[in-house]
Formats: C-alpha cells, structure tokens, sequence
C-alpha cells in the first residue's frame, strides 16, 4: 500500500485523480486544503488543513513522516516549488507536478517536451503574484527540476474539458452563440489541443506508477480548430454563431489564439499511454452543455 498525498484534490480532475486512487483501493490516500471547499468523496479518506503556500505548514507535515507519492496540482511559483524541494526533500519516493502547455512559446508545430527545457532555464524567486500564470509554471518547473533530489515529474496539458469545469471555458461559447451574442476570434482556423477531466485524473494516476521520466506532455489524441468549435456548437444548439475578428473583453473567446496551439504527446505513447480521441468525447461534452446537462 502506498502512502499519496495530493495537494489540489476536492474540484475537477484532482477530484477525479482521488475517486480514481480510491477505488484502486491500494493506497493511503491523504489530502491536503485550506478547508475552504467540502471534501466529500464516495470512500474515507485522510483530510489535512493546510497552506501549501506556507514553508511552515509543509515543513510540519513533512516532519510527521515520508510519502510514496505527492500530487501537486497547485504549483504556481519558483516560491512554491522551493517549499516543496526544502520540506519533502528525503521525504518523498515520487513528486508529480502539474504544468501546462503555456510553459511553451509558440514555434509553429505541436510542441515536444524539448522545446521548454526547465533543467537550465534561469531561476527567478517570486510567488505566484509576480508571474503571469504561464512564467510561474516555467519557474516551478525549473525549481523542482534543478533543485530537487527526489524523483519529479512534470504532467504539461492543454485546457482540460469537462462537465466540471468550474472555469466555464466551453460553456462560454455554447451559451454565446445560444443567446445570440457575438463573440471574439482572431482566428478560426487556429487548431487547438485539449484534454477532458476524465483523462488529466487517468494520466496523473498513469504517471504514477513511474513508467516515465522528467516532463510529458498529456493531450487527447487529434485537435480541432476554432471554426470547428463553432459548427460543432450550431449543430448541437440549431443556432448560427456571430463570430468578430474584435469584440469587447466580456466577449472575446477563452480560445481565442492566433495561430496553433498543439501538444506533441509521443513521449507519453512510447512509454505505453494511449490517449482517448478526442472526437470521441467533445461534441458530447458540447450536447450535455446545450441540454444543461453540465
């Protein structure tokens, strides 16, 4: 029985990545909140209050004793990966990190890991306040790449998908184009990657067992453009979209890129991952959308 700890477990896929560990029913599974949202999963588990951001809290809990496995879904900063590598150093057989493909600059093709090498990118201190979302991820990574002494993993996704979206990024342009309100695309034919909810939790859960080293992309198989987004969405809502090259703020569209935005995810399948198409799940996730099933 392994001893896992997750930071970032009671919403979306780190919810998932739990309910998943749970009904493995070989692990000790802890997590680690704030307190500020309920945890209510479907078997018991062990339920620490916490400040991930606080050394004080982390070096506290790693006092108490060592962990097979962390989860840390919640890593934004060089700040916040250097609590992790001081408190669990010694402590942890396996350190999984959450990242993004944001961490890459745009090179014109699906990017691979190699295009964001975070073992000698430069290391800046800050907390998360002092980046934009996309810098803090590159100074996490690099902090726990260069700095750890413990094995690290960095699971790098798109936007995830999914009826649990608490950020509403899909629902924004099904409920847009059903009331008839413009919204704004520079791009139409910018082809993007995305992950489902269901497929982040199964990867981390995948990542654990430790087939796979370093960073690795995780993207479900295919993409899709814009301007399929948007057909897709009319045919689910019998509704034609009002699409503008500029609109206001309120209106322009989470999805909105310039140009391609893709994952390579070859490292992932060579270690043995196979990825769910995602034809087979979008235009469901968009009908469940429509009939405010989600």
């Amino acid at each position: 029985m392994r001893k896992i700890l997750i930071f970032g477990g009671t919403r979306y896929f780190g919810k998932k990545l739990v309910e998943l560990l749970l009904q493995e029913g070989e692990h000790d599974v802890t997590i680690a909140t704030r307190g500020n949202s309920p945890v209510i999963f479907s078997k018991r588990i062990k339920h620490l209050t916490l400040d991930r951001t606080n050394r004080a809290d982390l070096l506290a809990l790693t006092s108490q004793g060592d962990w097979d496995l962390v989860y840390d879904n919640i890593c934004y900063s060089s700040d916040d990966a250097q609590i992790a590598v001081d408190a669990f150093e010694g402590r942890v057989g396996q350190y999984i990190m959450t990242s993004t493909l944001s961490v890459y600059e745009p090179v014109g093709r699906a990017v691979i890991e190699d295009d964001f090498n975070p073992y000698i990118y430069p290391i800046k201190k800050g907390a998360s306040s002092d980046f934009t979302y996309s810098e803090g991820k590159r100074q996490a990574e690099a902090v726990l790449f260069q700095k750890a002494h413990f094995p690290v993993q960095a699971m790098r996704i798109p936007i995830v998908l999914g009826t649990d979206d608490y950020t509403k990024r899909l629902h924004f342009h099904v409920h847009r184009i059903q009331k008839g309100t413009s919204i704004g695309v520079p791009n139409l034919d910018a082809r993007l990657s995305f992950i489902s909810s269901n497929e982040a939790a199964e990867f981390l859960a995948w990542l654990g067992q430790g087939l796979v080293k370093g960073p690795v992309n995780a993207a479900s198989e295919g993409s899709i453009s814009v301007r399929q987004i948007v057909r897709t969405i009319e045919e689910a809502t019998g509704r034609t979209a009002i699409i503008k090259g500029e609109t206001g703020p309120e209106n322009q569209s989470p999805f909105g890129v310039p140009a391609d935005w893709l994952m390579d995810t070859s490292k992932a399948v060579r270690a043995g991952y196979r990825f769910t198409p995602l034809a087979s799940w979008f235009p469901k996730l968009v009908q469940a959308i429509t009939d405010g099933r989600a």
